[in-house]
């Protein structure tokens, strides 16, 4: 299965232990994680600006997330679909690339449920829908 995994969710799975990260680990070696130079330039950020780490430390994640994800350029949305115009980045990677679905956290992706057919799943959901797709 290929799947994009907002950055949100990789976020979580590298600062603590719990769903995110069993989901992380589970994909990686089970899935086609799909991933954008918009999310890693977000997580990598993020990770300093937010949660403390440091330039090398998240630099070193940012890295590890590469060499488990297949990197794509998507070209934008023709349509404006989010309030939060970074969540099209999103939408557009997981189109561009005939992915089979999105998990993420973010409410305004999740209250979407789905885009052009493709379903947008919570972590905590992941799960359930893995095993459908099985």
């Amino acid at each position: 299965m290929k799947l994009v995994i907002d950055t949100n969710v990789l976020i979580a799975a590298f600062i603590a232990r719990g769903t995110c990260h069993e989901l992380l680990e589970h994909c990686a070696l089970r899935h086609t994680i799909l991933i954008s130079d918009f999310i890693l330039n977000e997580f990598e950020t993020k990770l300093v600006s937010k949660f403390g780490f440091s330039a090398e430390e998240s630099a070193a994640a940012t890295a590890l997330v590469r060499t488990r994800a297949v990197l794509h350029s998507p070209e934008p949305l023709a349509e404006r679909v989010c309030r939060d115009r970074d969540d099209d980045n999103v939408l557009a990677l997981a189109v561009a690339t005939s992915a089979n679905c999105i998990v993420t956290g973010d409410k305004d992706l999740l209250d979407l449920a789905e885009y052009r057919g493709l379903p947008i799943v919570a972590p905590e959901r992941f799960w359930q829908f893995d095993s459908y797709m099985r």
